[in-house]
């Protein structure tokens, strides 16, 4: 898909359907998780840190599977103006359980959960830098460390098959001033007309859509390019999830 002679810029000049530079960085993130990602969609990063736990939710208890989870969080100065610690609050936000809840989704749609045995996974996603699009980026690295912690406990004979089934990664999607655009910064975001997170397996498969009207609503015609650019965008990040994990 081209931007055509008449499609309003965008404030960073890209096209309409080019993402932002990606970079799935892993060797020397982390000296000591099982296994680490430092995700960069432009000037947003986003450091993924995943830790094996041999117990799983007292719900699971004796049910012969496993679980992955997700913590998310943003650190004070990852804006313009420092924010607050959620813990200064002593309760975490609306925004940030909405968004750990989605990684945790995405995450486990991929994972054959009994085939990990009574383990956990807790993946903690911290937020170094905002400029928008932070959870499609958490997504997006996160399954890479997901994907190393898991060959560790392959390779120590903890587990016997592959239990990620499918490569998963998201990315956003939205109308700013009346053109469909790929991977929304800040800028456009806080403008958009309209926007959405999107997330996709390898397979090609949804595993989630959010979608919303922020200041217009939008078409059938204008979702249909959404869905199109979310999917170029998806080809780029999954390639890009092959080169980071060899």
């Amino acid at each position: 898909m081209s931007a055509s002679k008449s499609a309003p810029a965008r404030p960073s000049g890209r096209k309409p359907d080019e993402m932002r530079p990606v970079v799935l960085e892993v060797a020397g993130v982390s000296k000591y998780a099982e296994g680490a990602c430092l995700a960069q969609f432009g000037d947003t990063h986003v450091l993924c840190l995943a830790s094996v736990e041999n117990r799983v939710p007292p719900w699971l208890r004796n049910r012969n599977m496993g679980w992955v989870t997700v913590e998310y969080g943003m650190l004070p100065r990852a804006t313009n103006d420092r924010q607050r610690r959620e813990a200064v609050f002593g309760k975490q936000t609306g925004r940030t359980q909405e968004i750990q809840r989605l990684i945790g989704r995405s995450l486990r749609a991929v994972v054959d959960l009994p085939a990990l045995g009574e383990r956990q996974i807790v993946i903690d996603c911290d937020v170094l830098q905002a400029d928008g699009s932070t959870r499609t980026t958490a997504i997006t690295g996160a399954w890479v460390a997901l994907y190393q912690a898991v060959g560790g406990l392959r390779e120590r004979g903890l587990i016997k098959t592959d239990i990620i089934r499918d490569h998963v990664a998201a990315v956003s999607c939205g109308i700013y001033r009346g053109q469909p655009v790929l991977d929304l910064d800040y800028a456009e975001d806080s403008m958009a007309d309209a926007d959405g997170n999107f997330v996709m397996t390898g397979a090609g498969g949804w595993v989630e859509i959010q979608s919303t009207a922020e200041k217009a609503v939008f078409s059938d015609a204008q979702f249909a390019t959404l869905l199109q650019l979310a999917h170029k965008g998806m080809a780029d990040l999954i390639a890009l999830q092959k080169q980071a994990i060899g």
